[in-house]
Parts: structure tokens; C-alpha cells; sequence
């Protein structure tokens, strides 16, 4: 298990030229979710980027994103050990499921624990037996799951989401929900949601920041 610590954002401000696109001040304890909520062009993407260390150079921005004692601002992103899901699962389609998730586990480990690991973690999101599954033959929702234990078994110390739920009917919706959000919790891993949707806010529990700005 990762060490949890709270994810600070101290005055993080996002510009687009010289014109503020927007900021947030914020502190996230471990197992809890700030949402950002807002129309679409409103700069929760752009935030979101920011915090994982890949805006880009048409933006500028200010402030310290830390997590516990750690300043986060400047590393690069695969040095912030932040687990990052997005509105499509982004499963490697040359890779089996096993595969996929066996990419998340940190290198080194004997061949028999990564494989138990695997076989444990699909067996935590019901989906025993689909090791050797192509991604491709699986639902949208089972796609969903894998992509989530992917990233858990990566140990991130925090997580972003990004509309992580906007492509999913109604029904696998729900269930991802109840999934994602209970596995936060149990990990202690503060979260930064980004969404258009209210029932993501409500299902997360948290804190809610309603972004208006019509700038970018």
C-alpha cells in the first residue's frame, strides 16, 4: 500500500496568455474527492493537466501542487506517482488483460507473485478467468474495471479523474462509481474529479468547486 498524504493545491492559477483561465485553492485529505464542476471549455482539463505535469505550452500557470511534504511542481509526470484515469480505459490492444495490468505493477518481482497479483486483482473486479482475454473483446464497462486496477496496482499516491464515467451507460455507470469511489476510500488516495455531471459530484461525496469562467 502507497503512504497517503493530502493533496495540496496552493493557489494554483491557470493562464492562457495573459488572461486567468481558472484557480483553485484547495487541500484534499487522503480517501476524499474534490470535484471540479463545469461546462466544457471552462479549464478542468487544463487544471487537471497541470497537477499531472503535462500542460501545455499555450498555458501558463502559478502556484505549488504538493503532496504530504513532497513539492510535485516541478517533477516530471512519471516521477509523481499520481494514478490518472481518463473517459476511455486506454487498454494496450497488442497486450492481453493480464498484460494490461501486469504494465501497472512496479518492475522487479519474481514472474510468480506479478502473475498472482494479476490473477488476484481481476478476481477483486469479477473478472476471474479473463487473463488471456483480448481488451477488445471486452465490454465497456469490463474495459472500465481493468483500466481502474491498472492503475491501482501501479500504487499512484493520489488520483485524477477525468469524466471517468462519461462513456458508460447508465447501469455500468453506477457500478463504476460505487467501484472507483470505494476503492479511493480504502486506499486513503485523495482525488481530483473533474466532471460535467452532478451525479459523479453526489456519488463522490466531497467537496464540490463550481468552475463558471467562459474564458479558454
Amino acid at each position: 500500500m502507497p503512504d497517503t498524504s493530502a493533496l495540496l493545491l496552493d493557489e494554483v492559477a491557470i493562464f492562457q496568455g495573459p488572461h486567468p483561465l481558472v484557480e483553485v485553492n484547495a487541500r484534499i485529505a487522503p480517501g476524499d474527492v474534490l470535484t471540479l464542476m463545469g461546462p466544457s471549455g471552462v479549464g478542468k482539463s487544463t487544471l487537471l493537466a497541470q497537477v499531472a505535469g503535462f500542460l501545455s505550452p499555450a498555458f501558463t500557470a502559478h502556484g505549488r501542487i504538493r503532496l504530504g511534504d513532497e513539492d510535485l511542481t516541478r517533477l516530471a509526470p512519471e516521477h509523481r506517482r499520481l494514478g490518472l484515469l481518463f473517459q476511455d480505459p486506454l487498454l494496450f490492444p497488442h497486450l492481453s488483460v493480464a498484460g494490461n495490468l501486469a504494465f501497472g505493477l512496479p518492475a522487479g518481482g519474481r514472474r510468480r507473485a506479478r502473475r498472482g497479483r494479476v490473477e488476484a486483482a481481476l478476481h477483486d473486479i469479477g473478472l476471474s478467468g479473463f487473463a488471456d482475454r483480448d481488451p477488445a473483446t471486452l465490454s465497456g464497462g469490463q474495459q472500465a474495471r481493468v483500466a481502474l486496477m491498472r492503475v491501482l496496482l501501479a500504487e499512484p499516491r493520489a488520483m485524477l479523474l477525468d469524466e471517468p464515467f462519461a462513456k458508460l451507460d447508465a447501469a455500468r455507470r453506477d457500478e463504476m462509481r460505487r467501484l472507483v469511489f470505494a476503492r479511493i476510500r480504502a486506499r486513503g488516495l485523495p482525488t481530483l474529479m473533474v466532471t460535467h455531471d452532478r451525479e459523479d459530484a453526489e456519488a463522490a461525496g466531497g467537496r464540490v468547486i463550481e468552475l463558471t469562467t467562459s474564458t479558454g
